[in-house]
């Protein structure tokens, strides 16, 4: 099944029988990002990250660790010219998200349940507009980042020490956008 992506506009006075409500920011109103598939549903407040049209580079996270999207969440909203897309949980979900919201970026694990980060890779090869695609792994063995390099992915990091290169790459791709 497919997801469903949407945005609603909470905080700002609107009829259900008008058009959408407009999407200017206040202290009172937020833009939520809204993802929902047959299992889960996402929501995420866009009024977190740049969100300037024209001068931001979109990331979607797929990993099915919360905590690793939890920081990089945390580390994408602290850096400037960065829009987060969405999250999803496995790779089955990612996929629908990358057709569906097109992101600039993914950052992607390789195991995950339902389906490997590799057979994402495999799923997504041939798209006319493939985003830069950063694997990051626990399991950096040279086979995969071969196989992931072959499929198209840009880099291919070890969570557990080359987080840190993962922010340079990212602090690049924002700052080439601009």
């Amino acid at each position: 099944m497919s997801g469903v992506v949407s945005r609603l506009h909470v905080g700002a006075p609107w009829s259900y029988q008008d058009r959408p409500p407009p999407l200017i920011p206040s202290i009172r109103s937020w833009t939520y990002l809204f993802y929902m598939n047959s299992t889960s549903a996402t929501a995420l407040r866009t009024d977190d990250f740049d969100t300037a049209t024209g001068s931001t580079r979109t990331f979607l996270l797929v990993d099915d660790s919360k905590v690793i999207r939890r920081r990089l969440v945390s580390l994408l909203s602290e850096i400037d010219g960065v829009s987060l897309a969405g999250e999803a949980s496995d790779a089955i979900e990612g996929a629908e998200m990358i057709r569906a919201l097109h992101p600039d970026v993914v950052i992607l694990d390789i195991r995950m349940p339902n389906r490997s980060g590799i057979g994402l890779l495999e799923s997504i090869k041939d798209s006319a507009d493939l985003p830069t695609l950063i694997v990051l792994t626990n399991y950096p063995y040279a086979a995969y980042r071969k196989r992931c390099i072959e499929l198209g992915a840009s880099h291919f990091f070890d969570k557990s020490s080359e987080f840190d290169r993962l922010e340079a790459v990212v602090r690049e791709l924002a700052e080439a956008n601009r």
